[in-house]
């Protein structure tokens, strides 16, 4: 990897002019002088890439009107989302950068440094604004100088180009700080992505307020519209061709690792999306047993299970969450087919109970309760009666986790949404969540018999709350034992 010169963009301070002798240049802690002839000659000779007639990206309507409602909520008050900045992974090299996913929400842009504004307005409403990096400046040398130019880090839209694709005003970031300090007002800010911005607030706004308008963004984000489903039915037939690319591949996983399967399933990720939506978990073994086994460094051996917990996010950001557990060479053993088939049972109760006007919790109730069944009738809980074990919760055990979890552009969606709006409330048309119970025997659990001890089963499926029920958006990954190992072994041929 080429090393970078260093950078002084991310605060907002421009570099060092190209006049006089030389350009100090700080690289590995050395001065490294550019003669006042290169800077000259870096200065000419470039094309105008400026691009004009844009249409507005596909999303534009939908932030527009998620903007407006934003504005309602909150008259009188200056909004401010950032998306946040680039952060260190170590040294001088830093993470892949994300955007905040209500910042995204709200404008459609991926930028980092980005920050949305809105300000209120005499009349009543705000008016919105997105403050960004422009182009790099030829003039003072700043798009090969700084860290962040575009010689280095490629070509930004200008701020004109994206008032074209963002369909709304675009602003100098780099002058955003001085401009909030100066006309101080009531605020809110999301805060934890941009400590500078909060800084630049910390007189105009409190703590409470802002997590209270953190907690409305998340609750915007519950129901979602015509474009949001749309990308999560492409996140879900794209995660699903990285489970088949998986299954194929499965040969080559038993001669290396886990890591193998993560790989293959990030391939269709990069290609078809913008990455995974989290970490992908590849599972195999006893590792099953491990709710997020994140590791996948151990081995792959015909015979046992692999639970698969993957998704691929789009390149709008959106990400499927499905879970399959297979069997390494293709078919379940009787044991294996036992408690796979009681956890298949216990999501189809849970799909069931998905409903609009429904508990949100009567999904996970549903599936629990199917789970205490099966565990109750293998005898796992001696002469107990099986009311007492469900009164009691003893079969969480092997339950372990909740049953599912909303699902949007955060693959826990909706996340600090208030209990009363989320877990106790009632599901509405439009809402996505996932249903995924679980059965988990660990290794070292002496309460059940040896056979069962390091298997591991979840299934995970993503499902649309619709008017009169749901739909199963991953329902073309095959879940039922028998059609599972059909499916793999078409793709094993």
């Amino acid at each position: 990897m080429t090393e970078r010169t260093s950078d002084n963009q991310a605060t907002g301070q421009e570099p060092e002019g190209a006049e006089g002798v030389a350009i100090q240049q700080r690289k590995n802690g050395l001065d490294l002088s550019v003669s006042q002839e290169l800077a000259e000659n870096m200065k000419q000779g470039w094309a105008d890439t400026e691009r004009h007639g844009l249409e507005p990206i596909a999303q534009a309507a939908h932030t527009a009107r998620r903007r407006a409602e934003l504005s309602t909520r909150f008259p009188g008050e200056r909004l401010v989302i950032p998306a946040g900045n680039l952060k260190v992974r170590s040294n001088d090299t830093d993470y892949p950068f994300r955007p905040s996913s209500d910042y995204a929400y709200l404008t459609g842009d991926q930028s980092e440094n980005g920050v949305l504004v809105l300000e209120p307005e005499a009349d009543g409403g705000h008016l919105a604004t997105a403050y960004l990096l422009p182009r790099s400046d030829r003039e003072n040398g700043e798009f090969w100088l700084s860290g962040q130019g575009e010689l280095w880090d490629g070509r930004r839209n200008s701020l004109t180009e994206n008032e074209q694709l963002l369909g709304l005003p675009c602003k100098d970031v780099r002058k955003l700080a001085d401009e909030l300090r100066a006309a101080a007002r009531p605020s809110r800010v999301l805060r934890g992505y941009d400590a500078g911005i909060e800084a630049a607030t910390a007189g105009s706004s409190n703590a409470e307020g802002d997590e209270e308008f953190g907690v409305f963004l998340s609750e915007l984000r519950r129901i979602k519209d015509e474009f949001e489903i749309a990308e999560l039915r492409l996140a879900c037939e794209s995660t699903i061709r990285g489970f088949e690319d998986v299954v194929r591949t499965l040969d080559r996983a038993e001669a290396t690792s886990e890591r193998w399967i993560e790989g293959t399933f990030h391939l269709r990720a990069r290609v078809e999306g913008n990455t995974v939506g989290y970490s992908t978990i590849a599972a195999a073994g006893a590792h099953a047993t491990t709710i997020h086994w994140v590791r996948n460094d151990g081995a792959v051996r015909s015979g046992e299970l692999l639970l698969l917990d993957a998704g691929v996010e789009t390149r709008n950001l959106y990400t499927a969450d499905l879970t399959r557990t297979l069997p390494i060479n293709g078919r379940f053993t009787p044991l294996q087919r036992q408690i796979y088939d009681a956890v298949f049972e216990a999501q189809e109760a849970g799909i069931a109970a998905v409903r609009p006007g429904a508990d949100y919790r009567g999904f996970h109730l549903a599936a629990q309760r199917v789970l205490a069944e099966r565990l109750f009738s293998w005898g796992l809980f001696g002469g107990l009666d099986l009311e007492k074990v469900y009164e009691l919760g003893l079969h969480r055990r092997w339950t372990m986790h909740g049953t599912g979890h909303m699902l949007g552009m955060d693959v826990h969606d909706c996340a600090v949404a208030r209990t009363e709006m989320y877990v106790d409330g009632t599901l509405e048309p439009g809402m996505v969540l996932t249903v995924e119970p679980g059965l988990y025997f660990q290794v070292d659990d002496l309460t059940v018999p040896e056979e069962y001890r390091g298997i591991g089963v979840r299934i995970e499926d993503d499902i649309l709350v619709t008017a009169d029920g749901n739909e199963n958006l991953s329902a073309a990954l095959p879940r039922r034992a028998d059609a599972v190992e059909a499916w793999m072994a078409g793709l094993r041929g």
